[in-house]
């Protein structure tokens, strides 16, 4: 039993790992392809790729919901402060994407 509860953790720290390796090489080429792209501090767990201009995109739900998991927000409280704070915010030619999947 301790093995496979080993086995699982070791499989959860690759898991993890991979997403950060994953986060930090997409920021990395934002950063290659665009120097001047700007990225959405606090959210690189909602990064999801990038445009063919450079544009850091980002997942819209992943933001909320990191806003309700991480700040401790409401869904509808975390919804606006995306709308007004986040999604709104334009910072010039290469403010960030915001990307919805449904």
């Amino acid at each position: 039993m301790t093995s496979e509860k080993e086995s699982t953790k070791d499989f959860i720290a690759e898991l993890r790992q991979n997403r950060a390796n994953r986060i930090e090489s997409l920021k990395n080429t934002i950063s290659e392809l665009n120097p001047e792209a700007m990225l959405a501090d606090g959210f690189d767990d909602s990064l999801a790729g990038f445009d063919s201009h450079g544009r850091a995109i980002y997942f819209a739900d992943s933001i909320i919901q990191t806003l309700i998991e991480r700040d401790g927000m409401e869904s509808e409280e975390a919804m606006e402060y995306f709308s007004f704070n986040i999604e709104c915010a334009s910072v010039g030619d290469y403010t960030p994407i915001y990307m919805w999947e449904e």
